[in-house]
């Protein structure tokens, strides 16, 4: 029953298979569907009765979106952004130019120079010897203590090994026993 079910299944499935997918490759035309324009707006705050933000965009459907964008800084000052987004990109217009990044101070140009000259050294020092001997570098070295602690720790891991062995052996054995019992069970019937 089993065999004749698995035959009409795989000769179900050999037809399905080999039969003609031709009409899969048509394609169907659809019409574009219309634009779809769009306009929206809103203003938000922190608190009911207070607006730091604003933003307004519009869409006329054909890819090309034109918006505007406002908000408070962290200095109070009120940042306006228009932009325009196209099949070329986001164009973004800024209504005031950022403040520039302030100057270093003496000190700070002090602190970079001398954190520039070490990278410089280092980077040098690197591409000369990429490989730094161990004898050169200051490690901490191994007391008694932790020595003994690690000869100690190998030789329970040996043993523990060593019983994972057996124990694996002695498992596997028990299998082959259970699987030859079987087979003999099998035979018997």
């Amino acid at each position: 029953m089993f065999q004749m079910l698995c035959s009409t299944l795989f000769l179900v499935s050999l037809a399905l298979v080999s039969g003609d997918v031709s009409h899969l490759l048509e394609t169907t035309t659809t019409p574009e569907p219309p634009p779809k324009p769009y306009l929206f707006s809103y203003t938000a705050g922190r608190y009911p009765g207070h607006a730091d933000r604003t933003h307004t965009e519009v869409s006329d459907g054909s890819g090309i979106v034109k918006g505007s964008f406002s908000y408070v800084d962290p200095n109070q000052k009120v940042r306006t952004v228009d932009y325009v987004a196209d099949k070329q990109g986001f164009h973004p217009v800024l209504s005031d130019v950022p403040p520039e990044h302030p100057t270093d101070s003496e000190s700070v140009a002090q602190a970079k120079n001398r954190h520039y000259q070490l990278y410089a050294k280092i980077a040098e020092e690197h591409a000369t010897h990429p490989h730094p001997e161990l004898s050169v570098i200051n490690a901490p070295h191994e007391t008694v203590a932790v020595a003994q602690a690690r000869a100690k720790h190998a030789e329970l891991f040996r043993v523990i090994a060593e019983q994972h062995a057996r124990i694996a052996a002695e498992r596997e054995l028990l299998l082959q026993e259970e699987e030859e019992k079987q087979h003999l069970q099998e035979l018997g019937q």
